[in-house]
Order: structure tokens, then C-alpha cells, then sequence
């Protein structure tokens, strides 16, 4: 394993750690992390919850009834990770949920795939990419699931590797381009599908079409001086690479079930993109502009609901008549970067937590609502202040997230902090939690 303390300093979220005074405080935290008292799961219902937090949009309403909030660690961070994070977005089936955390920092990193049931509240590691991939010390081993976790009509979970630190995807460590593994979740049973679908390129991005079973990707090449991002359609039944195109999705797509049809932004263009593998031709720009940082999936009526990464709004896309709507601000407060939204099953309700890469805190936290039908935005609990309180967890942002199929649940893995704040007052990342948000029903009405 790759110890940081060799490192005399890491630049993790845009800012720098030095390794001797914040790894230390980190090391010395109890690994696996554990709730007071000895609690597997720690239980939050309170009005406390509900208190309004300073910085609060005049327009933003605020829950009348409080959830209930569940909140584990995850036990495989047995020993201080460099750091333990997540960065790829999650996925409930039934009463369970599928989650990514990771060591993050290759070229000797590690990803973990976690199942948490809901039902017996008890974590189950699925996969290790170290213990898949299984390569000779020295060689590249990705730190990252960057990507989606999504089913197939197999009833396989489809995912796609990325590296930590951008100076390890070179000749020197051997790096040949990134994996597309699946895992069977009945088994534990992972298998590596393919890797280096673009040879030489990380891939951060992913959606899969379960029924066609067609991965598609978006890349990040390995030389980190080539800013070539490609998009790519992986046929996963015939090993074999459909399609590539230069100017790619950066970070994300839109999947339309109905029709496979799948769209993203072209990085280069700022073009909104279409490829259809009914066609198999390349794909063509359509009209139209849209923000498309993370998206939900097609809901009932055809549409798909993005965030955006920079424009700090809301859109509905209509897959049916690619007509595109702009629904406004998704803030509640100052933070807008928004790397994951999930849809509840009837498509009225989005549910979304701004302040990815660390800053949700400094909003409180806000766990947001957007009712589409009224095109309006709900708290409906500020988990930071009770947490910190409570548990001594500072929660800074998520990558993933996903509502139970009844819509009862929003599941969400957390980039936290146990350690503290640094010398300058900024919270590192160290450990990854999960909070299960149990939405009461009277918040989620659907007349």
C-alpha cells in the first residue's frame, strides 16, 4: 500500500494537507471508526433538525416534520486511507443499497464496492479492485469508482475505475488505460469486463443500459497535459468496443430507457450530443444547451431531471420531444456544485445535496427537495449541526446518493471528517459515512 506520509504534501479538494500535522491527527483516530458507545447504527430524530441555518434563501421552505436519520461508518476503512472518499454515485434495488468508497490516492490504491441493507442495517463488502485486478507491486491499481453502479437486465452492478492522483497513469507504472468491472451481488463474485476500452484513459464517467446492455463512458486521458475526453459505447454481451468520438462527457450523461438513446455535452463544442445505437452512426449535436453535471434516470412520463456544474440550476429534459426546461436555482444557501440527484419512483419529488467536494457544511448540510410540479424547494433536515454535535462527524459533501424504490429512503455516502479542522481552519476529508434519511410520508404527498 501507498503510505502518504512519504509524501511531504497531497492535494486533495483544490487545496493542500500537510501530510506531518493532518495525517497525523488522522492516523490517530480509531480505525475501523466507531459511534459512541459502542452503536453499529446511531439514531437522530429531532427538531433540531429543522432549524433554520444562517444564509438561507428567502424562497427556500423548510420541512414541518422532522426524519428520521440513521448514521454508520463504514467498517472497511480499517486503517487511515489517503483519504477514504467517494466519488461515484450509488444505487438502491429492493432494500438494498450499493455503494463505492475508496483509498484514494493511486498508483497503489484501492475501491471497494459496500451492500447495505436497509432491512438488517449490516454492511457487506462486494469487491475489491486490488483483489481483482491483481497487479504485481509497482503497477497501476486505480483509487477511484468514479462512475455510476448500475444493473443490468443480468442482474449484474456495472461500474468503471479512476485514478486518484493525477501523476501515477504513466509508462512508469505500467498503466494501460482504466477497467470496466461487474459484480454479481447475490455472490460477491467481480470479473473484469474490459480494460482500456480507450487505451491509455481513465474513466470517470459511465451509465449502462441494462436492457441492450451497453456501457457507455466518457474518458480522462492518462497523460494529464491531453485534455481529450472521449465518449465511448461498450457492448458488454460481445467484449467489443461499438463507438468511439472525440469531445466527450466530461463527467456525465443522460440515459433515455425508452429508446436508448443516450446524450451529453461535447466538452469541446459545448454542443448538446445525441448517439442512438439503433443507428450506430456517430454522434450528431442537436439543438439546444443544457446543464449536465449529474442527472436523475427517465422517469414515468419521459422526462430526466439534471444539475448543472457551473449554472447553479435545475433542468428537465423530455426524451420523448428533447425539448429542454430551465426550472431555476437549485441552492439553498451559497453552495451549488451538485455531483448527484435522484428522482423518487413517482417522479415528483428530486432530492439532492449541493456542496460535493467539500462546502456543505458551511450551508448546514441542507438535504433538498425540488417538488417539480410546484417547482419549488424544501429542507427537508440540516444534518450538520446535530451530526458534528452528536458524533463529531463533520459531513462535507457526497458524490452518491439514491431514494429507496417506495421513495421512503434517501440513502447517502458521505466525504466526512472525524479529525478536526486543520491549521487553517478547513476540515479534510478522512472518513466515509452513510446516512439513511427515512422521509416521513406527510413531507412526500403526492396530490
Amino acid at each position: 500500500m501507498f503510505h502518504l506520509a512519504k509524501l511531504s504534501v497531497v492535494c486533495i479538494l483544490g487545496y493542500s494537507i500537510t501530510a506531518r500535522a493532518s495525517f497525523g491527527q488522522i492516523e490517530q483516530l480509531a480505525w475501523p471508526p466507531q459511534l459512541p458507545d459502542g452503536q453499529s447504527v446511531a439514531s437522530v430524530e429531532s427538531k433540531d433538525l429543522l432549524k433554520p441555518q444562517p444564509g438561507l434563501n428567502a424562497d427556500v421552505k423548510i420541512a414541518k416534520t422532522p426524519p428520521r436519520v440513521e448514521l454508520l461508518y463504514y467498517q472497511q476503512q480499517t486503517y487511515p486511507g489517503h483519504p477514504w472518499s467517494v466519488w461515484g454515485d450509488g444505487l438502491a434495488v429492493g432494500t438494498k443499497y450499493y455503494s463505492a468508497i475508496g483509498d484514494h490516492l493511486a498508483p497503489q490504491g484501492d475501491a471497494l464496492v459496500v451492500e447495505y441493507d436497509s432491512q438488517t442495517r449490516q454492511f457487506r463488502t462486494l469487491s475489491s479492485t486490488s483483489k481483482v485486478i491483481n497487479l504485481p507491486e509497482g503497477h497501476y491499481m486505480p483509487g477511484k469508482i468514479h462512475s455510476r453502479i448500475d444493473q443490468g437486465k443480468d442482474g449484474w452492478l456495472y461500474y468503471s475505475t479512476h485514478r486518484g492522483s493525477t501523476r501515477v497513469t504513466t509508462d512508469e507504472f505500467h498503466y494501460k488505460g482504466d477497467w470496466i468491472l461487474r459484480t454479481h451481488p447475490e455472490s460477491g463474485r467481480t470479473e473484469i469486463v474490459a480494460q482500456g476500452p480507450v487505451p491509455k484513459a481513465c474513466i470517470p464517467t459511465s451509465v449502462l443500459d441494462p436492457e441492450r446492455m451497453i456501457f457507455y463512458g466518457g474518458t480522462s486521458a492518462g497523460d494529464r497535459t491531453d485534455k481529450t475526453v472521449t465518449f465511448f459505447a461498450y457492448d458488454i454481451a460481445r467484449r467489443k468496443v461499438l463507438h468511439t468520438a472525440t469531445g466527450g462527457p466530461a463527467r456525465y450523461l443522460i440515459f433515455a430507457r425508452s429508446t436508448g438513446r443516450v446524450y451529453y455535452m461535447n466538452g469541446v463544442t459545448g454542443k448538446l450530443m445525441r448517439y442512438d445505437p439503433a443507428t450506430g452512426k456517430p454522434p450528431k449535436p442537436i439543438p439546444g444547451s443544457i446543464g449536465l453535471r449529474a442527472a436523475t434516470q427517465e422517469m414515468p412520463d419521459g422526462s430526466v431531471y439534471t444539475v448543472g456544474k457551473s449554472d447553479g440550476h435545475l433542468w428537465k429534459f423530455n426524451t420523448k420531444t428533447e425539448a429542454i426546461t430551465d426550472l431555476g436555482e437549485l441552492a439553498a444557501a451559497s453552495q451549488t456544485y451538485t455531483t448527484t440527484i435522484d428522482a423518487d419512483p413517482t417522479g415528483r419529488y428530486l432530492y439532492y445535496i449541493p456542496g460535493a467536494h467539500g462546502g456543505s457544511q458551511k450551508d448546514g448540510t441542507p438535504i433538498i427537495q425540488f417538488d417539480t410540479k410546484m417547482r419549488s424547494r424544501k429542507v427537508i433536515a440540516f444534518l450538520q449541526p446535530i451530526l458534528q454535535k452528536q458524533f463529531g462527524y463533520v459531513t462535507l459533501g457526497t458524490f452518491g446518493s439514491a431514494v429507496s424504490p417506495d421513495g421512503s429512503k434517501l440513502f447517502v455516502t458521505w466525504n466526512g471528517n472525524r479529525s478536526g479542522a486543520d491549521k487553517r481552519g478547513r476540515f479534510p476529508f478522512d472518513t466515509c459515512a452513510l446516512t439513511v434519511i427515512h422521509i416521513p410520508e406527510s413531507e412526500r404527498l403526492t396530490n
